[in-house]
């Protein structure tokens, strides 16, 4: 028999998270189930959410999603408490590369659990372009000068060049200034080919539309948006590396008793099956489990990447660099060079 704890009465909790996940059609099972109510509070950015739990709003809060890359500075704020794995019985479902991230931890202890995921990546215009593109193309392919765009964004950009350059993964955000001055000097290249530093992705599918842009470092709604209208997109991974995201889930500090045994109740439902299946379809997002993998149909997995697993293996997950103003100010000079 299934591991099922016994039923909460009434319990209501508070999660903070982005509004597309919490749509009542994911939602309403688990308080149907469970007889427990989650009210939301809605994320704008993670810096401010972040801000507003260090000002004291965690208080408020019973589950919270963070970004990955993020978890540091919530461990070291002390903003969110480890977490008993063993009231999460889903979580042992979870791929290997989530399961082991040490972002999520704090001398070995989770104190986060990986939750849905994806891929940011190089999206291109496959009949306006002859091959298929990796990162050089962003550094040192005049064929397209002035149809390539790059997001407006230092961590991501300066994490790129450092990829072209085949600086080593575990080196990337703690480079020293070497390897600092060869990205800036790479980047300074990379802005003569470019169109533009995109900042919003409505923009960015409207360029690729026109065909004023043709390749770019990208999120995926302009592949997903405009293939559904008939232009022929594509992925590109590149053997370097795929920047990859994950958003996590979280209980602050201070939340116990009958609130945090809801919380793990409600954490072990956005890691399971129902849910997960929601989120395939809706999102489209994977999550960090298999538990929804082999429900899915082989086009549908392909869709949230999950059918050919290896991609993990290429994943570069972005984190807070150990020079973090440095790295802000070197892409600001970039831009003004």
């Amino acid at each position: 028999m299934p591991w099922r704890p016994a039923r909460a009465a009434s319990t209501e909790i508070v999660w903070s998270t982005w509004n597309n996940l919490g749509l009542p059609d994911y939602i309403d099972p688990f308080t149907k189930e469970t007889g427990i109510k989650v009210d939301q509070t809605y994320i704008t950015t993670d810096d401010e959410q972040f801000a507003k739990f260090k000002a004291g709003g965690a208080a408020d809060v019973d589950v919270v999603v963070p970004g990955q890359w993020e978890m540091s500075r919530y461990i070291a704020s002390n903003l969110v408490q480890p977490l008993d794995l063993k009231k999460i019985p889903n979580a042992a479902h979870m791929y290997p590369v989530f399961r082991d991230n040490p972002l999520n931890k704090k001398d070995g202890v989770p104190y986060s659990l990986p939750y849905y995921w994806g891929i940011n990546t190089i999206v291109y215009r496959a009949d306006l372009m002859d091959e298929k593109p990796d990162w050089s193309v962003f550094f040192k392919g005049d064929k397209y000068k002035g149809k390539l765009a790059m997001r407006d964004y230092a961590v991501e950009g300066i994490m790129i060049a450092a990829l072209y350059l085949d600086i080593p993964q575990k080196e990337i955000f703690s480079m020293d200034d070497r390897q600092l001055a060869e990205c800036k000097k790479a980047l300074i290249a990379q802005k003569a080919l470019l169109r533009t530093y995109w900042t919003s992705i409505a923009d960015l599918t409207n360029l690729f539309a026109t065909g004023e842009v043709v390749c770019a470092f990208s999120w995926l709604p302009p592949y997903y948006d405009l293939t559904k209208q008939g232009i022929k997109m594509a992925l590109s991974l590149p053997k370097e590396g795929v920047p990859s995201w994950c958003d996590v889930l979280a209980i602050p500090t201070g939340v116990e008793g009958e609130k945090l045994e809801a919380a793990y109740r409600f954490i072990n439902y956005l890691l399971g099956p129902e849910y997960g299946l929601k989120l395939a379809y809706g999102g489209p997002y994977a999550q960090s489990t298999d538990l929804v993998r082999d429900k899915l149909p082989p086009e549908q997995q392909e869709r949230i990447f999950i059918k050919d697993l290896a991609v993990m293996e290429s994943f570069v997950w972005p984190q807070i660099p150990r020079r973090y103003n440095e790295w802000v100010t070197m892409w600001n000079e970039v831009k003004a060079s």
